[in-house]
């Protein structure tokens, strides 16, 4: 039987899955394509790395199957030679610390800036267009200081911005880490989140926290996730009289889809969608200003997101994207580029479109290298699509993809 320790040392998805089928007592691949929910035939394709497990669902599937995280199967953060990739990284630390040193009632720091300045401090940093390394070397201090004023507040406004504040920061916490492969990390920020709506007590704080819990869940709980999201956006809607009330409902709707879609529930997933897209004509379509870049562009981006985790490709995604306007995403780099690599992930499903998915990641790439250089669906695509021996010139474009990516090649 194969040991913990060749699991982790297995380069590829498809190695390590059937390592870990072997690790399960020598189980054949009809056995876990049974138990995942797959066939035989699919699953042969991703273990040889002939076909990119990259949908949330068939992931999920397989770790229930085998017993282990989702993980343990698509591997956790890594690091590369490549500066872009790597140093980000090394901004965790601190932001672990500020997350789990600090209590309500206990801050880890005595002093702290004036209210106003952290608050300022918050808002340009929610506005760093997923600049990790910016985010990850400000935000500790930001989380440490908020802390001081939770603790100590001035007046009861101050204890409420300084508490609304958090959430914010909290939520930065979340994405940085989630983008960056600590999961476990990103949960442990939204639950943190939670823990302050629960004082404040108001529906859209509440709702933004189940969004961040919902977002960072493990796919074994992706059943409590859906009900989660539909709670809390059923719970917010009498409330959202504003523009931001209205941007945090949305984007519950647009989690609840996700979740609906992950649990082949297409027809809730479906209804969640067309409430976002009538949510999202309710407000500007602004994804720069708005909450969650919440907006009927972002409502585009995630109708192709939700494309390619039910497994389409080809003409129709294509259509799809079409219809977004990139040009309003592009002051949200991280979601442009978000949107950019889903069409390319849905794209290299199909043999003659998979020149062009290549494009698309690459574009991807260039808007947000670090982002995409640390996400484990591109990488196992690019990874794929190198295993595919297209032409000579993609050949050379996806292998330095897989150097900046740390892919072995």
């Amino acid at each position: 039987m194969e040991d913990a320790s060749t699991i982790d040392d297995a380069a590829t998805v498809g190695a390590r899955i059937k390592v870990l089928r072997k690790w399960r007592g020598n189980m054949s691949q009809q056995t876990l394509a049974d138990l995942a929910g797959l066939s035989q035939a699919h699953l042969s394709r991703i273990e040889r790395g002939r076909w990119p497990l990259d949908r949330r669902s068939h992931i999920a599937g397989l770790a229930r199957a085998l017993r282990v995280s989702e993980t343990d199967i698509v591997g956790g953060p890594h690091l590369s030679a490549d500066p872009i990739q790597s140093t980000p990284h090394t901004t965790i630390p601190a932001v672990r610390a500020a997350l789990l040193s600090n209590t309500l009632t206990s801050p880890t720091t005595e002093r702290a800036r004036p209210l106003a300045e952290l608050v300022a401090e918050m808002n340009r940093i929610d506005h760093s267009e997923y600049k990790h390394i910016e985010v990850g070397e400000k935000l500790p201090a930001v989380i440490n200081e908020l802390h001081v004023h939770v603790a100590m507040p001035a007046d009861e406004a101050a204890y409420q911005l300084a508490l609304m504040t958090l959430i914010e920061a909290f939520q930065s916490a979340t994405f940085t880490t989630k983008d960056l492969g600590y999961g476990d990390l990103a949960h442990i920020a939204a639950m943190r989140a939670d823990e302050v709506a629960g004082i404040l007590d108001d529906p859209i704080s509440t709702g933004k926290a189940a969004s961040l819990r919902v977002h960072t869940m493990s796919m074994a709980s992706r059943d409590f996730a859906l009900g989660l999201a539909e709670e809390a956006a059923d719970a917010l809607e009498p409330h959202a009289h504003d523009d931001h009330g209205v941007q945090v409902l949305g984007m519950l709707a647009l989690a609840a889809s996700l979740m609906a879609t992950v649990l082949y529930r297409y027809d809730r997933a479906e209804h969640w969608l067309n409430q976002a897209t009538e949510f999202a004509e309710r407000i500007p379509d602004s994804p720069g200003e708005n909450w969650g870049a919440f907006s009927a562009s972002n409502v585009g981006a995630w109708k192709v997101a939700l494309a390619t985790e039910r497994g389409e490709s080809g003409g129709g995604l294509l259509e799809l994207a079409r219809e977004v306007d990139e040009d309003k995403l592009k002051v949200r780099r991280g979601r442009h580029a978000a949107f950019l690599a889903d069409v390319g992930r849905g794209l290299a499903r199909d043999r003659k479109n998979r020149n062009e998915a290549v494009e698309w990641l690459r574009r991807a790439e260039e808007v947000a290298p670090h982002k995409i250089r640390n996400n484990a669906s591109v990488r196992h695509t690019v990874e794929v699509l190198h295993t595919q021996a297209l032409d000579s010139a993609v050949s050379v474009e996806l292998r330095g993809m897989m150097a900046r990516m740390g892919v072995p090649h």
